[in-house]
């Protein structure tokens, strides 16, 4: 999928957009939801699912896999359940088929080996293999939902590292890119000085270090 805006989002750490967040004065930082290893990067626009309690007669948990384009993040809000997941093993194996950029879930995944051997990202709240079968079904498409403590519109950007994820509203993704670029700019300034032999203090004062996530206003 061609996105201008992703390309230059793809590498920048989540740290920086996160600063970038807070100086803007906007959420982003999605509490509570992790990469199942270490190493792994994720950018994509997302493709969102909402579960709910399986109601009379049970609902499924969905095929919505289908629909997902390539280069999307498959975003599912099973609302934090641990107890039950909504992500497998076909799932995985389809999505590296289709060149889907990851998937990010409020809730628990299983099947995780696929996921691990193929370096396919997986962010969620944790693992657990009962099945959501029975348990939970597919409630809305391309909804808004949540992912941890965030609120996620289709077509936002979902954007995953070592340290989490940070969703970027589509609206504003200009804006947060250009502050994000500042501030890794000036980040990367001080660690240069720093390791020239300026006192990092020095360094920090000169570039403003303690006030980069402070808003303007």
């Amino acid at each position: 999928m061609s996105d201008s805006i992703i390309e230059r989002f793809r590498g920048m750490s989540t740290a920086n957009i996160s600063d970038a967040l807070d100086r803007l004065r906007m959420p982003g930082s999605a509490w509570g939801i992790h990469p199942i290893q270490d190493g792994q990067r994720m950018i994509g626009r997302a493709y969102t699912i909402q579960y709910t309690p399986v109601g009379s007669p049970p609902g499924t948990v969905g095929d919505y896999i289908d629909d997902v384009e390539p280069g999307q993040v498959v975003v599912l809000d099973n609302d934090g359940r641990t107890n039950c997941t909504v992500w497998g093993d076909i799932l995985t194996a389809v999505s590296i088929n289709k060149n889907i950029a990851g998937t990010a879930i409020f809730g628990v995944s299983r099947d995780n080996s696929r996921a691990l051997e193929n370096n396919y990202p997986i962010f969620n709240s944790g693992r657990f293999m009962r099945t959501g079968k029975d348990r939970v079904e597919v409630s809305g498409l391309q909804v808004p939902v949540s992912l941890g403590d965030m609120r996620v519109k289709p077509g936002d950007l979902i954007i995953g590292d070592d340290d989490g994820i940070v969703v970027v509203q589509q609206e504003h993704e200009v804006k947060v890119l250009e502050t994000a670029l500042e501030i890794a700019e000036l980040e990367d300034n001080i660690v240069a000085e720093a390791l020239s032999g300026t006192p990092l203090r020095e360094a920090r004062i000169k570039y403003g270090y303690h006030q980069l996530q402070r808003s303007a206003n």
